[in-house]
């Protein structure tokens, strides 16, 4: 195969700046970009991306025979629709978190897989994105702290009210705050202790602070467990207004000879920049400024279209994150201005 070339369907959320600014320096091109309507990330994307053409019809990408990888960032309840069509037009998919909003919805991506032998990843930004956990990944992998046996990762986010489309707001939109924030952390917990599935110990969600928005959940919380060891993940809304980004965003992985944090984004009245990884076991104590690592996603799936493998996230580790989300979602108890 020749250079890898994309092609951008949905932009109603930021994230598909990520998506495929990676893609573009993994060496890959740009055929064009389709989206319902303007919703408000499309003029950060012209701007970010002013030479990549917008087409008039999503089917000119699905169907044009240079475009090998789809990138999607589509309202999350259209989500699995738009991988289903594309992976049946004979493209792979990067979707943004999350991948789909049903159980229902993610059997069918199952089915389509197998079926067509396409790759269905979602682009899980706050790890292969976020420089800091390339580095904590190779301390965990050299035994630095021994064996894994704890995760506990906090998602807050800040709300932006004003900048947030109606699907926000709506839980059959975007999915339930589970499905959507926590799946980044489910994803770490698999990772970092190397597990193949767990099971939903507990799970809630709640609205404490918006009740005139009862279709947002701005508190979402799980425990999990595998027979590697537990996690605890807490996301929220809650992110105030004088920190200077917009989330703390940190992740401690618990270790039978030592401890990792990673203060992802900042560190409070600390050092400046992002991507600050903590580490301490029998021998030292130790920061790493991980801000320069290599970030190894793009690369890899760039590789997995062209060669037909699973090095930059297995099929199987895909689905099972997703399914995780969507039955701690499902499951959920629910609190505040949720409940009854």
């Amino acid at each position: 195969m020749s250079e890898l070339t994309v092609g951008v369907i949905g932009v109603d959320h930021r994230h598909i700046y990520g998506q495929l600014q990676g893609m573009l320096d993994a060496g890959a091109t740009c055929k064009g970009w389709w989206t319902e309507g303007d919703p408000q990330p499309v003029e950060g994307f012209v701007k970010r991306f002013p030479d990549v053409p917008r087409v008039a019809e999503r089917g000119d990408l699905l169907h044009d025979p240079d475009i090998d990888l789809i990138l999607l960032a589509d309202i999350p309840a259209r989500r699995a629709d738009r991988a289903v069509e594309a992976m049946h037009a004979g493209k792979d998919v990067m979707t943004d978190k999350p991948g789909c909003t049903t159980l229902d919805k993610l059997e069918a991506i199952r089915a389509t897989v197998a079926d067509t032998g396409r790759i269905w990843s979602i682009d899980f930004s706050e790890r292969f994105e976020v420089p800091a956990n390339q580095k904590a990944a190779e301390l965990v992998a050299e035994g630095a702290i021994g064996t894994v046996v704890q995760t506990v990762g906090l998602g807050p986010h800040r709300l932006n009210r004003a900048t947030r489309p109606d699907w926000f707001f709506v839980e059959d939109r975007y999915g339930g705050v589970l499905t959507d924030i926590a799946s980044h952390q489910i994803d770490q917990f698999l990772f970092f202790t190397g597990s193949d599935d767990a099971e939903i110990v507990a799970s809630s969600v709640g609205n404490f602070a918006n009740p005139d928005n009862p279709g947002l959940q701005d508190f979402g919380e799980i425990l999990l467990r595998s027979d590697k060891g537990s996690g605890y993940i807490r996301v929220d809304w809650y992110t105030p207004d004088a920190l200077p980004t917009w989330g703390d965003g940190r992740l401690t992985i618990l270790g039978t000879e030592g401890t990792i944090e990673m203060r992802k984004y900042v560190d409070i009245c600390g050092r400046p920049g992002t991507d600050h990884v903590f580490l301490v076991n029998g021998e030292r104590y130790e920061y790493f400024d991980a801000s320069a690592e290599k970030l190894t996603y793009f690369e890899r799936l760039a590789a997995d279209v062209r060669d037909r493998t699973e090095t930059a996230m297995s099929q199987r580790h895909c689905f099972k994150v997703m399914e995780l989300a969507l039955k701690a979602q499902a499951q959920a108890a629910r609190l505040g201005h949720l409940k009854g």
